[in-house]
């Protein structure tokens, strides 16, 4: 049993992202002791416990009788959870000379080491692997856990292990010029996908499914009001099923993203998510729960969950008043900052809300209200947790009625199949147009800056916008509400097949901006 350095590395992360750490380990003889360095979280200093642990269990390891110093490099930025166990055990070795240095000091190792020296899976290997492949590893040792999203990553070979003692001997023996073989990887059969939800079991609402059609093939905020038991959860929960499927690049984003929150899962047939998600938090969720955030560790919340699909809000004020608040930026930007005092984290948030809302506390402010409960004073009280300026960044806000006995015997309506072929077209049509200027081809018209939208070629003639402009000029209408008018206004011609919205497209967006009845 020899002394000495030893090297190998391995993947930190931050927020979804990974960086590359490099894994020194110096054992000497002396007075024992184990010291990590390079800024580890609580996580990070207690893996000398569970290392010691383990090392007991393999012949010629006496870590605890040796004085041992780890360094993780680069040490300024902070590291985080039971992933650089591996790394740490394997530098370890090395530097005592039980596996050969060479062999493992460009490899990169990410798992948890557990006392009896299994290795353990850990969540964000998806973003951790897509950082070492994009650095040029090639080879990277996982639990075999999380084997299956490890390999979701190409160009990388990944090499799944058990437990440390197989380990040391795989090592040992590749350092002899001897093969190994690979350990197996249990297939876990995935659970059935969950089917869509279709658009036909919504009886009537015709104003809130063209709506909804709209906000599918524009990427358009939606607000549903309408009393208890109407269908807004209903048509809410249909929304993801009209959004066309993920390209692989926004796959691999999202899963990545679900790899962090632990809620992919475990072996070999682990897949790319494909279809846009759709998160609906409670409405007494915290803004650490909402936005992001937390003690310590700084983890994604259900609008980065929500990146790439739908966001679903029921009961919207009934959710604090800074929850609501802080959706401003996000909306806005696609991203969120969550800033701490040792660092700062920016999470992708880019999807779509929809807000669902009752009439008033009691929910029976319908119609004439006879059965209404609530004072003036509460309906204010209630829906000013709404704020104009959250509002404004709602570009349909339409009324739910409840159906009628009438309506209970009506044929089914427009199946989700050939509503989301519309919207596949009206989003052909939006990346062809704005191509050039998003820069991208599945850009949206959302996505669209107004300065193009009221700039030369695209500006609409005055005989157009006429209603429009009265609306701005009165004060009924922010610039902001203006250019999301004219953004739906463009989808609208886009769901029509028409190459430009005329006066009535623009009408029937301003229309669809205030039916809800709460607008600001």
């Amino acid at each position: 049993m020899g002394t000495g350095l030893g090297r190998t590395r391995s993947v930190g992360l931050r927020g979804v992202h990974g960086f590359v750490v490099d894994v020194e380990a110096h054992v000497t003889p002396g007075l024992p002791g184990f010291a990590i360095s390079g800024l580890g979280d609580s996580a990070v200093k207690q893996s000398s416990d569970r290392i010691k642990a383990a090392a007991a269990r393999i012949d010629d390891m006496p870590v605890s009788q040796r004085r041992v110093t780890v360094n993780l490099s680069p040490a300024g930025e902070r590291k985080i959870g039971t992933g650089f166990d591996l790394a740490i055990f394997v530098a370890v070795a090395a530097a005592m000379r039980l596996v050969p240095p060479t062999v493992v000091r460009d490899l990169v190792h990410i798992g948890e080491v557990g006392l009896d020296g299994t290795v353990r899976p850990v969540p964000g290997v998806l973003p951790l692997v897509r950082a070492a492949a994009m650095t040029g590893v090639r080879h990277v040792v996982v639990p075999v856990a999380n084997a299956g999203e490890a390999r979701l990553v190409s160009g990388i070979r990944v090499h799944p292990v058990a437990d440390v003692t197989e380990l040391v001997r795989r090592y040992d023996a590749l350092g002899k010029g001897r093969g190994v073989d690979e350990v197996p990887v249990p297939l876990v059969v995935p659970p059935p996908p969950e089917a869509v939800r279709d658009l036909s079991e919504v009886v009537g609402q015709a104003d809130a499914k063209l709506a909804l059609e709209i906000a599918a093939a524009g990427g358009h905020h939606l607000l549903l009001a309408g009393p208890p038991g109407a269908g807004k959860t209903m048509l809410a929960e249909r929304l993801p099923g009209l959004l066309p499927a993920l390209d692989e690049a926004e796959s691999m984003e999202v899963t990545a993203i679900h790899s962090v929150l632990g809620a992919l899962g475990a072996g070999e047939d682990v897949r790319l998510i494909s279809r846009p998600p759709f998160v609906a938090p409670h409405h007494g969720a915290s803004q650490a729960a909402v936005i992001g955030g937390g003690s310590g560790h700084i983890r994604p919340g259900a609008i980065t969950q929500a990146h790439r699909g739908v966001l679903f809000l029921d009961e919207t004020p009934e959710f604090d008043k800074g929850v609501l608040q802080s959706l401003r930026t996000p909306l806005e930007r696609g991203s969120v900052s969550i800033a701490r005092a040792q660092e700062t984290v920016t999470f992708p948030s880019r999807f779509q809300l929809v807000l669902a809302a009752n009439p008033c506390p009691c929910g029976n402010g319908w119609g004439k209200g006879l059965d209404c409960t609530c004072t003036p004073l509460m309906r204010r009280s209630y829906f000013g947790k709404l704020s104009g300026p959250l509002l404004d960044r709602v570009d349909l806000q339409v009324h739910v009625q409840p159906p009628g006995l009438s309506m209970a015997g009506a044929p089914a309506g427009e199946s989700t199949t050939s509503v989301a072929a519309r919207v596949a077209g009206a989003r052909e049509a939006q990346g062809e147009r704005w191509c050039e200027v998003l820069e991208r081809r599945r850009g949206v018209n959302a996505d669209v800056p107004g300065s193009v939208l009221r700039g030369r070629p695209w500006r609409l003639p005055t005989s157009a916008t006429t209603t429009l402009d009265r609306a701005l000029e009165s004060g009924s209408l922010s610039l902001r509400g203006y250019d999301r008018t004219l953004r739906c206004a463009w989808t609208i011609a886009d769901v029509m097949g028409l190459q430009r919205p005329g006066r009535e497209e623009v009408d029937l967006a301003l229309s669809l901006r205030h039916r809800a009845g709460v607008a600001a």
